[in-house]
């Protein structure tokens, strides 16, 4: 698995609502909730819901930093 499998799997999730567990490493986390707003060949950026832009790497769910979950959406 590399960034060019992960970009391309979360295409269909651009404008998806997702949640972020962000690992800051000695059981510290960081949690965060917003849209995918769009995708980069080494980044992906995420709005939260107050209008922030936060840019997570790929490698970053590679090694497990941040794991994404998909909120349903009803």
């Amino acid at each position: 698995m590399n960034g060019k499998y992960l970009r391309k799997k979360l295409e269909p999730y651009i404008g998806r609502k997702v949640k972020i567990h962000y690992s800051l490493g000695r059981n510290k986390y960081e949690k965060y909730c917003g849209i995918i707003k769009e995708l980069f060949p080494n980044v992906f950026l995420l709005e939260e819901e107050t209008g922030t832009i936060k840019c997570f790497s790929y490698s970053d769910i590679l090694t497990k930093t941040v794991r994404l979950s998909f909120v349903r959406e009803d």
